[in-house]
């Protein structure tokens, strides 16, 4: 964020910087209080760029696009009188947990993580054993608890929900979502990737060269690469390794790369794997997963992983069905495609809506 603000141009998409504010102080409900500290300040930018001139020259404001994290602006949308749209990062199975939970927290008087019996969530293929669930919901106690129950009942004020998946993917999860009537309208718009790496900025291009001139000399699909996500930190299989290792994070800070791997890893362990491994600190996961020599990814399974995954079709441990989902993630968003068709019809809706 900036103190002024200002526009800039990428790709047709006009960044708005608003005034920056201070952080709350540490405590338990920071994310929300600083989001909803906003509010007022957006409400003042779209008023100045989109309400205060009745000109057709002008742009059309069809719609508010919020964040998983950021339902509190459905108040300004709705002050605004304008409709606002979810967009769902995280995939459909999750988004059915999310509109299920405050069902769940209504039926069940008891802590989760006691419970004895598996739930049952539509749009889930199984019974989900409590244990495998977020941290977050354990217990009714924690704040975690409390912020998935908020966000869980505001997604549903939304004029619909946009959720980074294709059909093809989740069938039993996005055919719930389309089919349930107390749902606003879903658009599963999948693969939304960042292919050409235009957001990896902080990139030392120097030190990935010295990765890629690694992987050049690896055979094709000989190479499996170990990474445990953008906030992850951290068996032998026997073919070379790339093992991106960093620092675990801090609180909301991102994580950073170690001075020395030496002092993370058992004593000897480089000198040991010399020959057939590199670690490594941050990389750029998308060019990695692109390279020919990749033939297998050890993950968190993170969702953005799990997509990068199968558009470049590097199979995630137990993963089989990669070559499949692979075709179809990419015929989804050509013309007639399931996302394409998706993203279409969102768009003739927030038009009719204004």
């Amino acid at each position: 964020m900036a103190d002024e603000s200002f526009c800039t141009s990428i790709t047709a998409i006009c960044f708005i910087y608003l005034a920056q504010l201070k952080f709350p102080s540490p405590g338990i409900a920071i994310l929300p209080i600083f989001i909803d500290n906003h509010k007022p300040f957006i409400k003042d930018t779209i008023t100045q760029l989109f309400l205060t001139t009745e000109s057709e020259s002008e742009p059309h404001l069809a719609g508010l696009v919020i964040d998983l994290f950021c339902t509190s602006m459905i108040d300004v949308a709705n002050e605004l009188g304008i409709p606002s749209y979810l967009f769902f990062t995280s995939n459909a199975v999750f988004l059915s947990f999310m509109l299920h939970f405050p069902i769940l927290d209504a039926q069940i008087h008891t802590n989760f993580k006691d419970l004895e019996t598996e739930l049952i969530v539509p749009g889930f293929i199984n019974p989900v054993p409590p244990h495998v669930l977020p941290s977050g919901v354990s217990s009714k106690r924690r704040y975690g608890y409390t912020w998935y129950l908020y966000h869980g009942r505001r997604f549903k004020e939304t004029k619909g929900i946009n959720v980074n998946t294709f059909a093809e993917l989740e069938p039993q999860a996005v055919s719930f979502l389309s089919c349930n009537g107390g749902i606003p309208p879903v658009y599963p718009v999948d693969p939304l990737l960042d292919l050409q790496g235009q957001m990896h900025s902080r990139l030392d291009q120097t030190k990935f060269e010295s990765v890629k001139r690694w992987l050049d000399n690896q055979p094709p699909s000989s190479v499996v690469w170990l990474c445990f996500g953008s906030f992850g930190s951290f068996g032998r299989s026997g073919h070379p390794i790339l093992w991106s290792l960093r620092q675990p994070s801090r609180g909301f800070s991102s994580p950073t790369d170690y001075v020395n791997h030496e002092e993370a890893l058992p004593e000897g362990f480089l000198d040991r794997t010399a020959e057939r491994g590199l670690v490594c600190g941050w990389v750029p996961q998308v060019e990695v997963l692109a390279h020919p020599a990749i033939g297998g990814f050890v993950s968190h399974c993170g969702w953005n992983s799990t997509l990068e995954s199968i558009w470049f079709c590097v199979p995630i441990a137990v993963r089989m069905r990669i070559k499949e989902m692979q075709e179809k993630s990419k015929k989804t968003l050509m013309d007639g495609g399931s996302s394409f068709i998706s993203l279409e019809c969102l768009i003739k809706e927030m038009l009719n809506e204004n």
